[in-house]
């Protein structure tokens, strides 16, 4: 090859270089950040059930029958629940701890039933004593069915053989109707894994935040336990977003994280006033991932 062929040649290939990769540029360049809304339509894993990406929490500091929102007074729960609605927050996280199945039961008489998600928690681990539960929630919460119930704040690495006659209970009620899905709640990195290998566990609800606030492990070890969760098809909710109102100051941080993981569905905050509700919402809609 001639001298001048092969600087045309050469000059040639450098050029076709910059512009590739110009056009790779130009193309990253408009991918665009993802966004997010708090009342975004979503499915719990395989569930097939359909509920909004922000679901209203009743049991911050919730135990012996009480929390931060069932003490709001009077018809305040209930009306907090309904201003959620009105934002498009279609999930609602209760339990019998919380003492907060009254407050839904007065939501939902305002409301469509079948346009809400319930959630609710069994602490109970007997067979007989959760199957009086399911009984006794629907006649609480004044519902035919329960959306999602969840064995309570499991704790043992090897809960999926201790606790095997009552999943069968409540595997039984979602034959029935009565239970849509189920699932567990877990509070030990034991607990969660042995969720994630359970076939049985349709919904986890797991803590995670940035700064491993009521946590009992670093964030960096939850999430490759999500991560097998989610390749399974389980639905994950997310809890303890802003550890337990310990975020409240950094709460654009603690909802970037929630939702830059990719992995959970949906996640649960416990707001108290219908302020603090539309500030989730509004801080929400501006995450960009």
């Amino acid at each position: 090859m001639k001298r001048r062929e092969f600087l045309t040649r050469s000059l040639a290939g450098v050029g076709a270089l910059g512009l590739a990769s110009r056009g790779l540029e130009s193309v990253a360049a408009v991918v665009p950040e993802r966004k997010f809304g708090a009342a975004d339509s979503v499915v719990l894993g395989k569930t097939g059930i359909r509920t909004s990406r922000l679901a209203c929490g009743t049991g911050t500091s919730g135990f012996n029958g009480q929390s931060r929102q069932t003490r709001l007074g009077g018809p305040g729960l209930s009306d907090l629940l309904v201003h959620g609605y009105d934002q498009g927050l279609r999930f609602w996280d209760c339990a019998d701890s919380y003492g907060s199945h009254p407050h839904v039961a007065a939501a939902l008489k305002r409301l469509s039933r079948e346009k809400v998600t319930v959630l609710t928690k069994s602490w109970n681990r007997e067979p007989q004593q959760v199957r009086n539960d399911i009984d006794r929630f629907r006649r609480e919460l004044s519902t035919e069915y329960i959306d999602v119930l969840l064995m309570h704040c499991l704790m043992e690495d090897d809960w999926t053989e201790r606790y095997k006659a009552t999943m069968d209970v409540i595997s039984e009620a979602q034959a029935k109707g009565v239970v849509r899905a189920h699932g567990v709640s877990c509070h030990t990195l034991g607990a969660l894994r042995a969720a994630a290998k359970s076939d049985w566990v349709q919904v986890v609800l797991a803590r995670i935040n940035p700064a491993g606030l009521h946590m009992d492990v670093p964030p960096d070890q939850v999430v490759p336990v999500l991560r097998e969760m989610r390749a399974a098809g389980k639905g994950i909710v997310g809890m303890k977003i802003l550890g337990q109102g310990e975020l409240r100051q950094r709460p654009d941080e603690a909802l970037k994280y929630a939702l830059s993981l990719g992995l959970l569905d949906a996640f649960t905050i416990g707001a108290e006033s219908p302020a603090e509700q539309e500030d989730l919402v509004r801080r929400i809609a501006t995450v960009r991932v």
